[in-house]
């Protein structure tokens, strides 16, 4: 005896798994960062701190002694824990005394332009977005004003900084608002504060595909003017605001990514050094060129302060990899960084509880794996960093 097969349209039972999803990931994130649901940077050794801040141990240790600066917390074992706007306070206090300026604020300076990186590739599992949150994390660290943009409509950068979209931005809040044809906002009513100093946040959710649909109608009632633009034009309105903007793009060659393109002073394209990423990269590449000539034809300005790829989810052992990586360095030289992300249980592990690397204790890890981990995030950021100084004039 044969059962009737029960027929369910697709779209009923995506729209109930996408529903059920969304309340679990609400519960857990309620459960992960009681009781109102917001994150917390964690505390810093004060070993982590003095990296940090480019000083000594006992040099910190001596500010503390001699009551100058923020007071921070002692541990039982007797251990000091400084706090990110603690090291935000010492940076303020040690730059009135430095040797010279931007020892230890090393942002902008009269004349300098504000700095927007665009992280960009077209194929998933490359690690855009988590190269995205940890640079943008790692200049808010270090000092610099930054400002975080999730372009792309999956939010993962979103999550990361413990923003939900299907609940925390029901009535918009994305880029969107301030780039959209009819009736935009002004760019400060979508910028969140986070809980690390220096860092700020415009969140992505699936509103910002309305661009993609929005800029065709627009283009062929010929009311969208120069759409590539909108990006840049409303990044100027907070020009004086920020060091650095970070842009998480899409992971795919639209309105939106020409957008954060033409906006861009400097592009960092991630690479995972496998033959059919490098294979899809080719692609990627001839696409993007093609495009932006499309744009440069209409009178915009393409040039670009530096252009970088990052070698991500390396792993050294991996003979097929490393031959990969050679052909790339041979090929496109000082364009790839030094310094590669190296793959590691540790970054995926923290992405777990939506956390960064720069978030979780190190205890919460075998030492030896987040030592590797974060060393090699910290070369990859601080390599970029290196260069925002460079476009700056300054070494």
């Amino acid at each position: 005896m044969s059962k009737t097969p029960i027929h369910e349209d697709l779209n009923a039972v995506i729209r109930h798994h996408s529903e059920r999803l969304a309340q679990q990931l609400h519960a857990q994130r309620e459960s992960l960062f009681p009781p109102d649901a917001s994150k917390q940077m964690r505390k810093f050794m004060s070993g982590e701190a003095a990296a940090l801040l480019g000083v000594n141990d006992s040099y910190l240790r001596k500010l503390h002694l001699d009551g100058k600066g923020p007071s921070p917390e002692l541990t039982p074992g007797n251990r000091r824990l400084y706090s990110a706007y603690d090291i935000q306070a010492l940076r303020e206090l040690l730059e009135k005394t430095a040797r010279k300026p931007g020892d230890y604020l090393p942002g902008r300076r009269e004349g300098d332009h504000m700095q927007i990186i665009g992280v960009m590739n077209f194929k998933g599992g490359s690690g855009k977005t988590t190269t995205s949150a940890h640079l943008a994390q790692r200049l808010a660290l270090l000092g610099y004003r930054v400002l975080a943009i999730d372009l792309d409509p999956q939010a993962s950068m979103t999550a990361l900084h413990g923003v939900q979209p299907e609940f925390d931005l029901v009535d918009g809040g994305t880029l969107y608002d301030a780039i959209r044809y009819d009736d935009p906002e002004p760019l400060r009513s979508v910028i969140r504060p986070t809980y690390i100093p220096n860092l700020d946040l415009i969140p992505g959710n699936l509103e910002l595909m309305e661009f993609e649909h929005d800029t065709p109608r627009a283009l062929a009632q010929g009311n969208a003017g120069l759409f590539f633009f909108r990006v840049r034009e409303a990044l100027a309105q907070v020009d004086d605001d920020y060091d650095v903007v970070v842009i998480d793009c899409p992971p795919q060659l639209g309105f939106l990514t020409m957008s954060a393109l033409s906006a861009s002073t400097g592009v960092l394209v991630t690479i995972h050094p496998e033959m059919l990423d490098v294979m899809s990269m080719s692609q990627f590449l001839r696409m993007t060129a093609d495009l932006m000539d499309v744009i440069a034809e209409s009178g915009a300005d393409m040039s670009h302060d530096w252009m970088r790829y990052v070698l991500t989810r390396y792993e050294p052992s991996d003979a097929p990899q490393n031959r990969i990586v050679a052909f790339l360095r041979t090929m496109y030289g000082e364009t790839v960084l030094n310094a590669p992300m190296l793959k590691s249980t540790a970054i995926s592990d923290a992405g777990l509880t939506k956390q960064t690397l720069y978030e979780v204790e190190r205890s919460a890890f075998t030492r030896s794996t987040y030592d590797r981990a974060i060393e090699s995030l910290n070369a990859v950021n601080d390599e970029i960093a290196a260069l925002i100084q460079k476009t700056w004039g300054r070494e």
